[in-house]
């Protein structure tokens, strides 16, 4: 089917032309009602369907047998290091991490902010949050504590999760006194502080705010995966700014999810075992999708 098909298809047959991408992924409860009007005349895509992010994304590969498949490559130049992590090596970080958020009493529904480099961790703080049934914002690491506090305010999480520093080629920026001072500036206090301590800087940690990534790993108990309406929230990614004060998107995990699957082989073309390069930072809606 030609492109000009294609698209002309999903503009006058729109809810069939969803509900066969939407047949793509590993529902927990396929979606029957694939696009609905509320009485306010607002739009909702795969409403009754039930699923869980984070499950599409890495426990559904495991499963049918991907786990040893690379699933993240991480190639630093500015921190010098390079890692691979499997699908089954990523589970089990995913779980167990969502375990260290569980025990900070983080459910489905409540907001986490990940204040993080470009770093493998960023990737799992996301898909622990989204296994969770939770609602992670991304905020560019580096931004100004005055910025950060504004999304903290709006966004009002429950726990934040950031690393002790970021590189910018040759310059390491400390993350953590951003973050306190944020916090300090925002109306709204998150309970606690979840710490990843890189090697180029070692963060002060406050007693009774602070958790050390590493440390609450090590006992986590792994979570399991909670399901989710597709209408559900998945996470809210902040506008610059630039016009006015930052407005926070919320992108639901049913439209989100079918999306990104179909364009993943429509536009990109990617097959199974093939490698995908992530150029665009996390804190950007480009780089928060493809990565």
């Amino acid at each position: 089917m030609s492109y000009q098909a294609e698209y002309q298809r999903s503009i006058e047959q729109p809810a069939e032309f969803w509900a066969e991408q939407a047949k793509a992924l590993p529902w927990f409860k396929a979606p029957q009602d694939i696009l609905t009007q509320d009485n306010e005349g607002i739009y909702h895509w795969f409403d009754d369907g039930e699923m869980n992010t984070a499950y599409m994304a890495v426990d559904y590969h495991v499963e049918n047998g991907r786990g040893d498949q690379p699933a993240i490559i991480y190639d630093s130049p500015v921190s010098n290091s390079k890692s691979v992590l499997t699908y089954a090596q990523l589970q089990e970080q995913v779980s167990l991490f969502a375990g260290v958020l569980k025990a900070q009493g983080v459910e489905k529904g409540d907001r986490v902010v990940v204040y993080m480099p470009m770093i493998t961790e960023a990737v799992v703080a996301m898909l622990a949050i989204a296994r969770l049934g939770a609602i992670h914002s991304v905020v560019f690491g580096g931004f100004a504590p005055h910025e950060l506090a504004v999304r903290i305010e709006d966004a009002e999480p429950k726990l934040i999760v950031t690393a002790s520093c970021g590189i910018e080629v040759a310059k390491v920026i400390e993350y953590k006194p951003l973050v306190d001072k944020a916090i300090e500036l925002s109306a709204h206090k998150p309970e606690c502080c979840v710490v990843l301590q890189r090697p180029q800087a070692k963060a002060a940690m406050h007693e009774g705010m602070d958790i050390d990534w590493a440390e609450a790993m090590a006992k986590a108990t792994p979570a399991d995966c909670v399901a989710v309406k597709g209408t559900d929230p998945l996470y809210i990614l902040y506008t610059s700014g630039t016009t006015g004060k930052p407005k926070g998107v919320v992108r639901e995990n049913g439209g989100h999810a079918v999306a990104l699957k179909y364009s993943m082989t429509a536009v990109y073309d990617m097959q199974p075992g093939e490698v995908f390069w992530a150029a665009s930072d996390v804190g950007w809606v480009v780089g928060h999708s493809y990565i």
